[in-house]
């Protein structure tokens, strides 16, 4: 993802959050005291639950070290689980639902997931030249321009016979 996409998208979620504020107090709904509280408690909640995750993603963590074993999704929870505490800090609606989005198991596994897949292995697989995902060049050079040196074809080695 290009870094101005990244840049206007995460100008947009504050946008949203102000837009959910105001409507929610525009439509008579809950009035400004009720509001203010359900985002200082979403926030409070959170931080909660992203403290008791953080706290089981360290044992699992460190379980994972004492058996020999590389803790690679534990630290990806981590990773989601500092997102999650980011976007729980942050004052709005819409922030607190990614936040609790990141925090809970339940949905923060498939969200690892699909960030392994399509963040990670591509990433990995760029730096490594293929050898993450098996899809290595094994004839010749990949980016040669000249495929006449490596013919791999077997018809192109026989000799012609002088008789």
């Amino acid at each position: 993802m290009k870094p101005r996409y990244l840049i206007a998208l995460l100008l947009l979620i504050p946008l949203a959050d102000s837009l959910v504020l105001v409507a929610l107090a525009a439509s008579d709904v809950l009035a400004w005291p009720a509001i203010v509280a359900l985002v200082v408690l979403t926030g409070l909640v959170g931080m909660l639950l992203v403290r008791a995750e953080g706290r089981h993603t360290l044992r699992q963590f460190e379980r994972r070290l004492s058996m020999g074993e590389l803790p690679t999704n534990e630290a990806m929870d981590g990773g989601l689980l500092i997102a999650a505490g980011a976007f729980l800090l942050t004052p709005g609606l819409v922030t607190d639902t990614i936040g609790f989005l990141l925090a809970v198991p339940v949905t923060r596994y498939p969200i690892r997931e699909v960030l392994k897949r399509y963040v990670v292995k591509p990433y990995l697989d760029k730096r490594a030249g293929g050898f993450v995902t098996g899809g290595v060049w094994t004839g010749g050079f990949p980016n040669s321009e000249s495929s006449d040196a490596y013919d791999l074809d077997p018809e192109s080695y026989r000799f012609e016979d002088d008789n």
